[in-house]
């Protein structure tokens, strides 16, 4: 059974496709499209319930990523990245949840993640400076959580790193613009954001070592099985969703055009190798959703059962995590180089799905070969615990 989120969301699937190129020459989603994602409840999926979320399996969250982006990739883009933030929110202290969301459980916040900033440690917090780019969605924002160095007391960062993610709300932060002017996914809006000596109470640092190892959702006495999942098969598999979706959608598109499309020898639909290599192409998109929904559900399963994942099945996760994304974008290329120079009109969505897909596997959690290497070793039992470390990242 779908849950109510996916129903919203399909009850308003004209909207997104229609608002798609808007959203492009904006350089940030409309206020329609962001509208259309708050009232769907896509980012309260992972929520937790005492703050208006729904704590829902991960692959309810995943697979409402996955229709939006088949509608407007930048939309599904940023449904993925925002949308998986308050699940790692709900290892922080009570403090910081309460400031955001006991006034509104849609209260958003950006990131990135990456540890572009350094914070001095001062009594009762931080001095946080740096600046970040890619900053998903951030226009629509209230808040960021943003990845830190933690500083010793000159502000220069300690060895070896320690990485903390640092919240932040919207006066503390100043968003670019003219930062986001890219080849691909301009919908997503995800401009430069800089931080001058901003003040953080220490209940606003979240220790990422925590994070990775389980001890921050324990720590807060989470007992819903969504908060025991490791952070590799959250925030990469809702970006990798994001991709997965955008891959469906031009698939779709693809389809749809070439019903009626007549190429050189004849009518499209009459040609057997064109629909022989599209429905190879449909076979590897389809089979890269379903291996990665299939190993969320099996670890959704034993983490249930209150047992530990092991280091080789997050590894695993991840290695098809990986591999079936870009499996995934390769047969977006094969549907696109078989729909005739008309595709290159913008006029035709096709454009749209196929820059994005390609641009999309540019994050870093598309990295293949620390991933491949880290899942090998481990399965050969040579892997080494700094080789396993990269694995889960």
């Amino acid at each position: 059974m779908s849950h109510a989120v996916m129903e919203r969301i399909n009850e308003m699937s004209s909207l997104f496709p229609a608002e798609a190129e808007n959203n492009e020459n904006l350089g940030r989603l409309s206020d329609a499209t962001a509208g259309a994602i708050r009232k769907s409840g896509v980012m309260r999926l992972l929520q937790p319930k005492e703050y208006g979320g729904f704590e829902a399996h991960p692959n309810d969250f995943f697979k409402a990523v996955m229709e939006i982006a088949s509608k407007d990739p930048s939309a599904g883009w940023i449904s993925g990245v925002v949308g998986c933030h308050p699940w790692e929110t709900a290892f922080n202290d009570t403090r910081l949840m309460d400031e955001l969301w006991s006034d509104d459980p849609d209260v958003w916040m950006a990131s990135p993640y990456a540890p572009m900033g350094v914070a001095k440690p001062v009594d009762g917090g931080y001095i946080f400076n740096g600046r970040w780019t890619f900053s998903s969605g951030t226009d629509h924002c209230d808040w960021v959580v943003l990845g830190a160095l933690m500083g010793d007391e000159t502000g220069a960062p300690i060895m070896p790193p320690k990485i903390f993610h640092i919240m932040l709300p919207r006066s503390d932060y100043e968003i670019l613009e003219g930062t986001w002017d890219v080849a691909g996914l301009q919908g997503t809006g995800s401009k430069d954001v800089v931080v001058k000596d901003a003040f953080i109470p220490d209940y606003r640092a979240l220790d990422f070592s925590k994070v990775l190892d389980g001890t921050a959702y324990k720590d807060m006495g989470r007992e819903n099985p969504l908060y025991a999942m490791p952070w590799s098969a959250v925030f990469p598999c809702a970006i990798a969703s994001a991709v997965l979706g955008i891959c469906e959608g031009a698939m779709r598109t693809g389809l749809e055009y070439q019903k009626d499309r007549i190429a050189v020898g004849g009518p499209a639909k009459e040609d057997p190798y064109m629909l022989s290599a599209i429905g190879e192409a449909m076979a590897e998109i389809r089979s890269s959703r379903a291996t990665m929904l299939y190993n969320i559900d099996e670890m959704f399963d034993i983490v249930s059962s209150g047992k530990e994942l092991s280091m080789e099945m997050r590894a695993n996760g991840r290695r098809d995590q990986v591999r079936g994304t870009w499996r995934a974008v390769r047969a977006v290329n094969e549907i696109f180089t078989r729909c005739g120079a008309t595709a290159l009109h913008k006029k035709f969505p096709m454009h749209r799905f196929w820059r994005d897909a390609n641009c999309g596997l540019n994050h870093a959690v598309f990295t293949t070969g620390p991933i491949y290497h880290a899942s090998t070793s481990m399965a050969m039992g040579t892997a080494s615990p700094e080789l396993m470390a990269k694995a889960i990242l």
